[in-house]
């Protein structure tokens, strides 16, 4: 049996499992890991038979949970490089100094340089008799006091059990569930979406772009589940209450779909074969599930092969029933 479970999605955090033959993968680790195991206890999914975790890109509400439940139940976690470099950078951020800061640390690596190469006081033949003769820099080494040790893995929040790469456009198999990756439009390092085949089903999962790209209508074709952003309603970003730089950043070409520019990708480009659409990552200051409906219903009028009652909506509080087949 293949299974499809959206645990949760929209700006709060993102999670879903994907099942294939004896194979669970964990798309995204957007919840502590406590809300990641409530969830999937709550849709009949058991924590303990996931086989790894997969990363779309490093933004905080798609890996919230992720070390902390991947040292948990110890199974590795597939990233491309460059998303696996951003979120270390993130959980291990640089000090920052202010201008006086960085002078006076200059001069202090000043000063301990030029003490270093003054010549030291005293003259060889006034060394003890029974002494051990060390030098001043072994003295300084014996003086100070002892490194601390590094740190131990389960200290460290990086520590990973396993970490794998892949690239966008190379299909890696992960147990029985074969994995095809794809670039999306997204202000993030390198994100990623995902067609997952199982069994003969074939699962996409799209959320996080700002618009839909050529190569992302292409995977997006003979599917027969489609998890699709639409995040908001676009006369509700303008007159919402976020502030004006962070709405050019959603309406931009790297931001999030809108229910209109989802909506013409479901009316002008979509093949209409999924059995099930399901639509993600709604915003909950931006949109509303009704408007994200309707906008969808309302594009795919005429679609045959698509019946009203398979049009779902993934919430960001409680996970959806699984999708079977």
């Amino acid at each position: 049996m293949v299974r499809f479970t959206v645990l949760a999605s929209g700006s709060k955090g993102n999670s879903t499992v994907v099942s294939g033959g004896r194979t669970r993968i964990l798309v995204d680790a957007g919840l502590s890991c406590r809300e990641l195991f409530k969830r999937m206890k709550a849709a009949g999914e058991d924590p303990a038979t996931l086989d790894a975790i997969i990363i779309t890109h490093e933004h905080q509400d798609h890996v919230n949970g992720l070390g902390v439940t991947a040292r948990k139940l110890g199974i590795p976690v597939y990233f491309t490089e460059g998303t696996h470099r951003a979120w270390m950078r993130w959980l291990t951020p640089r000090r920052q100094m202010t201008y006086k800061q960085w002078l006076e640390e200059c001069r202090r690596q000043a000063a301990a340089r030029q003490a270093e190469t003054e010549p030291s006081e005293g003259d060889p033949d006034d060394i003890e008799v029974g002494a051990d003769p060390v030098s001043s820099a072994e003295e300084t080494a014996c003086d100070a006091p002892e490194a601390p040790e590094p740190p131990r893995p389960e200290k460290d929040p990086t520590f990973l059990p396993s970490v794998q790469y892949f690239q966008a456009g190379q299909s890696l198999q992960i147990g029985d569930i074969l994995v095809s990756p794809f670039t999306i439009p997204h202000d993030a390092v390198d994100p990623v979406g995902f067609v997952f085949q199982a069994e003969g089903v074939r699962m996409a999962v799209a959320t996080d772009l700002g618009y839909v790209t050529p190569n992302v209508k292409a995977q997006l074709k003979k599917l027969d589940l489609l998890l699709l952003e639409s995040n908001h309603d676009l006369e509700m970003l303008r007159d919402g209450p976020y502030p004006w730089s962070v709405k050019q950043r959603v309406l931009s070409r790297v931001g999030h779909l809108s229910n209109e520019a989802a909506a013409q990708f479901l009316e002008t480009e979509y093949d209409g074969q999924a059995t099930y659409v399901i639509l993600g990552h709604l915003s909950e200051s931006n949109n509303l599930p009704d408007l994200a409906r309707v906008t969808a219903e309302r594009a795919l009028n005429g679609r045959a092969s698509l019946l009203a009652n398979r049009l779902l909506l993934a919430a960001q509080h409680e996970p959806m029933l699984p999708v079977c087949f």
